[in-house]
């Protein structure tokens, strides 16, 4: 499958029992980190269980476009060759991100307290997104951004040669905009100051610890306070990227729904500010055991029992889980039509601006495949038709977004008809091996 190239139709069929080891990819916000904090330090960073998803993969190419030497030894085995904190070089061309919002924004971010004048791109899902959320904050910094109508790619970004230090209160909670800050504040002279009113995925505060920024966070009236003293010499580090929180939930969650699987998911990643999806299953009484958690290259990991859950209740899943399950509700809206009564999904606003607008995509396509459902600006209620009770049958819109595509495949595999979807190629950019590891496991997904 390729994110950039031909449309590629997939179907679903409904499976037998899921059963094996599903051992999912690492995770891709590590991944990126890892790339770009080895670019940012002085000397040899080595990361293990990089995922080598196109995302990830077009954030390598852009390091090495920044200066950096990045370099793949084998499957998941990576070194990269840093240039130090404000050490990167203007690139020749323009930066393509692909379908990744998380790599253009954190990259400008890294680029923008640095006097260079950058250009980025993407496909046609990401010059799509809005990128005023990070622009704007940049633009304190002292940074100079030029785009499309509506702040979007292809944008040009001027950083700034004398950057200021800023304080910003986040408007949305957003790790994409926090970590982007935070990079802008390396190269800015004193103390940057992030405040977010909801914690969210603390990857970056984590990974500049370990890299040896002057970073805090403290927890008071104004919110969770982030300070990093700018203008540290990062020390390169042995990074290994625990497996993917998010794209084990796909897995976990076809063998919640297709009846007598009994599957183990190695290796996930338990970080608290991730595992929404997680907490809510087992509220709805999904069977899911935790097993052998220990701690993995700074991150908490579990390994993940899943056996199939024919009682599973709808529930009200509080907004304040939003931040730490973001990714997750196109795949929970999938559980939630084989669950027992409704379950309400409210706070997700920031799902209209993701890769598609998600809570219209779900909602269409669970509709097409039988499913009533419920939705305003900022919330998606499903209405479970109990175990097996999906009628499927449905050519379901991915509008280039990877998450959308897989949760579609696996509804199939439990729906009574088979689901298809119109475009399954965005898939690659963050689970390359999904359509291997899914039929590996027992699934009946074909091309076509």
């Amino acid at each position: 499958m390729s994110g950039h190239g031909d449309a590629q139709p997939m179907t679903s069929a409904k499976c037998g029992p899921l059963r094996g080891t599903a051992a999912v990819p690492g995770d891709k916000s590590i991944s990126h980190r890892a790339l770009l904090f080895g670019a940012m330090a002085v000397g040899e960073t080595k990361i293990t269980g990089l995922l080598e998803g196109q995302d990830v993969l077009d954030t390598a190419r852009a390091m090495r476009a920044f200066g950096a030497e990045v370099v793949q030894h084998g499957a998941g085995d990576w070194s990269v060759h840093g240039v130090g904190v404000g050490g990167f070089s203007e690139p020749a061309d323009v930066i393509d991100c692909g379908n990744s919002g998380t790599g253009v924004r954190l990259i400008m971010g890294c680029m923008a307290t640095t006097a260079m004048t950058v250009t980025f791109t993407g496909d046609a899902s990401l010059r799509k997104r809005p990128m005023a959320r990070v622009t704007d904050p940049l633009a304190l910094f002292g940074a100079q951004s030029y785009g499309r109508k509506g702040g979007r790619l292809p944008m040009t970004v001027v950083g700034a040669a004398n950057p200021v230090p800023v304080r910003y209160a986040l408007p949305v909670a957003s790790a994409q905009v926090k970590s982007a800050v935070l990079l802008a504040g390396l190269n800015a002279p004193g103390e940057t100051v992030v405040i977010e009113r909801e914690p969210t995925r603390d990857h970056s505060e984590r990974m500049l610890l370990g890299f040896g920024a002057d970073l805090s966070v403290e927890q008071t009236a104004e919110g969770h306070v982030i300070t990093l003293k700018g203008r540290p010499e990062l020390r390169p580090q042995t990074v290994a990227v625990p497996r993917d929180p998010s794209s084990a939930a796909f897995p976990t969650c076809a063998a919640l729904i297709v009846e007598g699987s009994d599957i183990t998911v190695p290796g996930v990643s338990q970080n608290l500010t991730r595992n929404g999806l997680y907490i809510t299953l087992a509220e709805m009484g999904a069977e899911i055991a935790f097993l052998n958690p220990r701690t993995e290259g700074g991150e908490p990991v579990a390994d993940l029992r899943v056996r199939f859950s024919d009682n599973m209740q709808g529930i009200e899943v509080p907004p304040e889980r939003a931040p730490s399950m973001i990714d997750e509700y196109p795949i929970l809206s999938v559980v939630a039509a084989f669950a027992t009564g409704r379950t309400v999904m409210r706070g997700v606003k920031e799902l209209r601006v993701k890769e598609s607008d998600r809570i219209d995509a779900m909602a269409r396509g669970l509709e097409a495949c039988g499913v009533t459902i419920e939705e305003d600006e900022d919330t998606l209620i499903v209405h479970g038709m109990g175990a097996g009770g999906m009628p499927g049958g449905a050519v379901c819109a991915t509008h280039l977004d990877h998450r959308i595509a897989m949760s579609f495949l696996i509804a199939g595999m439990a729906a009574k008809a088979a689901v298809s979807v119109d475009d399954a190629s965005p898939i690659v950019t963050s689970f390359p091996i999904f359509e291997d590891l899914m039929n590996g496991l027992g699934a009946a997904i074909r091309r076509g």
